[in-house]
């Protein structure tokens, strides 16, 4: 069995069947945040409590890159072997705007506003040999 792990602790929930995003939320004037955040970028305040985001939100905007992540994010992709992704933004239920990559990569499956689902990937594997895993979204129905 092959050992796994978060690329970056505390993004999301793991292990568990169904995963979500974890932020933060200020409980003097309410802005959530992501990732979790120790202040409020909206009223300064130090009162910040965590906050689970979800796992489902709506496209808001989005792109598709077509150059290769770089360090952390880097994956076993050589120039020869990249493929273009999505990359987006996610409004999920509490009205925060998510930056997220997208498993979809053509214009003819993405429209604003469409229902997307969290979803957890590997992004490579590290000199020990564990899977490091990160999020991506996807179409809620294309999901499985």
């Amino acid at each position: 069995m092959v050992a796994a792990k978060p690329l970056h602790e505390g993004l999301f929930s793991w292990p568990t069947e169904i995963p979500n995003l974890i932020g933060s939320q200020c409980l003097d004037c309410g802005e959530y945040a992501f990732p979790k955040q120790n202040s409020c970028r909206a009223c300064s305040g130090q009162n910040m409590t965590s906050a689970d985001l979800g796992n489902a939100g709506n496209l808001w905007t989005w792109t598709v890159q077509s150059f290769m992540p770089k360090t952390p994010y880097h994956t076993h992709e050589t120039q020869e072997t990249f493929t273009p992704y999505g990359v987006g933004y996610i409004e999920m239920a509490c009205g925060l705007k998510v930056e997220s990559r997208l498993r979809e990569n053509s214009p003819e499956l993405l429209k604003i506003g469409m229902p997307m689902k969290l979803e957890i990937i590997t992004v490579r594997t590290d000199d020990e040999g564990s899977d490091l895993l990160t999020f991506q979204f996807c179409a809620a129905e294309e999901q499985s």
